[in-house]
């Protein structure tokens, strides 16, 4: 629009003076030594016009002459920073259609010309991860660095992912552990974290990297809490198989008390105190926790501990029954406990109860053996007969009464009789005529 206006002002300015000079050219008089020059004032315009117009073409001439090189320095450069993004758009579609080489090819040829080299070498390196190439993976990491080296944090962030994709554990592990140094609070470097201290098992480092997590809100709250429960359950575990018995206390005290009354930590830390033969400890830790909270699993296990006093466990845990009267597992419990106190009705009593409710396969086992032991033998039968059939009748199949009584004149085992062979019909060549 600009370039139009101008134009239109310069034909009105010489249409002007058109008219101007049409009605009066005007004269001048040049003198210089024995020299005079005489014209028109309009020639003498024009001319100065001319001269103008021809110094001005000079300079700028001789202004793009030496700015010339400069210039062709950044065409070329804009020719191959194009070129460059070119390439990358098309390459990261190689990438999106799973062309692992023909878009590692384009992202690395004209890398050194691309206004963002970085996103080239990095895209290049997942491309290459996902042809299995770990050593042009690892080179185009190094490249990546040397050209910003003030990108750290995001290098290193991808080669943790791709060493983390591709199970290089103990490599992903110094790259995270360099990264923790450099930015100490980043969300997802804590996040690769956690993730790769489940992968190695290394529960201890995850124990300690649990309080960051929840200072920095990197996990839910009840994620997070399913994330703690787990990790001492795996210390528990880990303390008793240690050769050190005071182990697994130590790892019982650095438990938080907001979760030790989780079933499945106080089941396992219990569990463990019976297999040492602990059995008092166990039963006070499982009658706290029942306290806090019902759980089925517990009252199981409080019935296998072997107490010196079994009556007074009994009496016990009678107090829960109030409130669960059709528990089969508290059932079941009660008859054990009342097994071990030699109660031996009240054993019976519990434990057929307990069936009758559709308890557990091991309420039939213990009603099972009970009977056998008091000489109930045949009801004994019955029991395991229900125990291995519970819940599968519907599976079996069906057979008739009388299944081991044959029938007169019937073979008991029907043979094919098979049809005479064709040697056996043929006359020998000499017989009878």
């Amino acid at each position: 629009m600009s370039r139009l206006l101008k134009f239109w002002l310069v034909m009105l300015a010489g249409a002007a003076v058109g008219v101007v000079v049409s009605h009066d050219s005007g004269y001048v008089l040049i003198s210089v030594g024995h020299w005079t020059i005489e014209m028109s004032l309009a020639l003498l315009v024009l001319l100065i016009v001319l001269l103008f117009g021809g110094l001005y073409f000079l300079i700028r001439l001789a202004v793009r002459t030496r700015r010339l090189p400069r210039d062709l320095r950044t065409w070329k450069q804009r020719r191959g920073a194009h070129k460059a993004q070119d390439a990358m758009t098309r390459g990261l579609l190689e990438m999106s259609e799973g062309n692992w080489r023909a878009a590692e090819r384009r992202l690395v040829r004209y890398a050194d010309r691309s206004e963002t080299p970085l996103l080239n070498y990095l895209a290049a390196a997942r491309a290459a991860q996902l042809q299995g190439a770990h050593d042009r993976r690892d080179a185009y990491i190094r490249l990546a660095h040397e050209h910003m080296p003030s990108a750290d944090v995001a290098i290193s962030l991808t080669q943790a992912e791709l060493q983390l994709a591709d199970q290089q554990l103990e490599q992903a592990l110094a790259t995270l552990r360099h990264l923790r140094q450099v930015a100490p609070r980043h969300t997802y470097v804590l996040r690769l974290l956690r993730r790769l201290y489940e992968q190695l098992g290394d529960w201890e480092h995850l124990r300690e990297l649990i309080p960051e997590l929840r200072r920095s809100k990197v996990v839910p709250a009840e994620e997070l809490r399913a994330l703690e429960i787990k990790t001492h359950r795996k210390l528990l575990e880990n303390a008793f198989l240690s050769k050190d018995p005071k182990d697994l206390d130590r790892a019982w005290a650095a438990a938080p008390r907001a979760i030790r009354n989780d079933p499945g930590l106080a089941g396992d830390y219990a569990g463990y105190l019976q297999e040492r033969g602990r059995d008092e400890e166990a039963e006070r830790l499982l009658r706290e926790a029942l306290k806090l909270g019902w759980d089925p699993h517990l009252v199981e296990i409080y019935g296998l501990l072997d107490c010196p006093k079994p009556g007074r466990q009994l009496a016990r845990l009678e107090k829960f029954l109030k409130e669960h009267p059709d528990d089969p597992v508290v059932l079941l419990t009660l008859g054990r406990l009342s097994m071990r106190a030699q109660l031996w009705g009240k054993a019976r009593a519990y434990l057929e109860a307990s069936v009758t409710r559709g308890g557990p396969v091991e309420a039939y086992r213990e009603l099972a053996r009970l009977l056998e032991h008091m000489g109930e033998e045949a009801e004994a039968l019955q029991i395991y007969r229900k125990a291995l059939t519970r819940g599968e009748e519907r599976h079996l199949i069906p057979l008739p009464a009388n299944i081991g009584q044959p029938q007169i004149n019937r073979p008991v085992l029907e043979e094919p009789v098979e049809p005479p062979r064709a040697h056996d019909t043929e006359e020998p060549a000499g017989g009878a005529a």
